[in-house]
């Protein structure tokens, strides 16, 4: 086994172990709508083993960036139909993230749609809004009511997904949006069957995850999570309460039979992350490089070393639309470029180069 052997994923057969991280490019336009130039970028990164598309919204009320793309409307959908023909045409596999942003986003950017959490409670900061910046608002505390709704959206787009012909989805329960703002102490501060203890805090994560696997089957269907990422105040600053949590949420996933898990975490052979790993007991999928760079060194070795069946990349595929080939070679790299990283154009998105083979 190494990083350019094939692997099973549910129902999904990759040729090797690189997978593209979802990566926020906010160049789908005010509509939402992933045009030819989102074809392109996606197009260009087939040869990895699979794609994550970037964080896309289940409704107008989840949607967190302007230029995001999103799985609701007819446009969105046939947009997302040219990417995964683009994708497969040229021998690709690509999931859905899909994400909903919770309190990380502004009416000026949702459309004017309420702002909803599992509590009342803002984020410190500000955001970009179609408007400039603002301060994040309070978010209006979710009802209990409320919530089948929610759970509805998530199923619905990854219905929506799969009509489009894309492989699967990633549930997005990371990173300080809705799913995670469920599972942080500092965000969900409810006294229902959805707040307090761990068990309960992971209650509605494993909920939303169940219904969309139940609607388009476990086999299409992966989870990421960031535990103790500590970003976006979805704060996890207690070890004990930290395992109990995403120990529940490991030990209610592992029946399901799902895809895979990601795990965005600085310790991929850490105790935490090798304990979750064993509690899912489905495949892992490790993303070391939110805050240093993953390296072609450090991917071969965690699959060398067995501390994950696959290697999830963000700025080395963002700069490398063929970094499979380039890192198989053991071939220099093309550097990414931060300053083009988010933006509505070409540049930094669809026009680094290939090697000449």
């Amino acid at each position: 086994m190494n990083l350019f052997s094939p692997l099973s994923l549910g129902d999904l057969e990759l040729p090797n172990r690189l997978v593209m991280a979802p990566l926020t490019r906010v160049r789908s336009g005010i509509e939402g709508v992933p045009g030819p130039l989102v074809v392109e970028h996606y197009k260009q990164r087939a040869s990895l083993g699979l794609i994550v598309t970037e964080g896309t919204y289940p409704s107008h009320a989840g949607q967190g960036f302007p230029g995001q793309p999103g799985l609701v409307t007819p446009e969105q959908i046939a947009g997302w139909t040219n990417v995964a023909d683009a994708v497969h045409s040229a021998g690709g596999r690509l999931v859905a993230q899909v994400m909903h942003a919770g309190r990380v986003t502004h009416e000026g950017t949702n459309g004017g749609r309420e702002v909803v959490a599992p509590s009342a409670i803002a984020i410190q900061g500000e955001t970009r809004t179609y408007a400039g910046k603002a301060a994040y608002p309070v978010p209006h505390a979710l009802t209990l009511d409320e919530l089948p709704g929610v759970i509805a959206d998530f199923v619905q787009a990854s219905r929506n997904a799969i009509a489009a012909g894309l492989d699967g989805v990633e549930i997005h329960s990371a990173n300080g949006y809705l799913l995670h703002e469920f599972l942080s102490p500092a965000s969900n501060q409810r006294d229902d069957i959805y707040g307090g203890s761990p068990q309960n805090r992971a209650r509605f994560v494993v909920e939303v995850v169940t219904a969309v696997a139940e609607a388009i089957g476990a086999g299409r269907v992966g989870i990421r999570v960031s535990p103790e990422h500590n970003i976006q105040d979805a704060l996890e600053t207690d070890a004990a309460d930290l395992l109990a949590t995403y120990g529940a949420l490991a030990d209610a996933l592992a029946p399901l039979g799902l895809a895979y898990l990601s795990i965005l975490h600085r310790e991929p052979a850490g105790e935490l992350v090798q304990q979750l790993r064993v509690r899912f007991a489905g495949p892992l999928l490790v993303n070391s490089g939110f805050g240093e760079v993953t390296d072609r060194d450090e991917a071969m070795a965690i699959i060398a070393d067995e501390l994950a069946d696959a290697v999830v990349v963000g700025r080395a595929v963002i700069a490398n639309p063929d970094l499979v080939s380039r890192w198989l070679k053991d071939l220099p790299l093309n550097a990414p470029d931060p300053l083009t990283f988010y933006g509505a154009g070409a540049e930094g998105y669809t026009d680094y180069p290939a090697l000449a083979h």
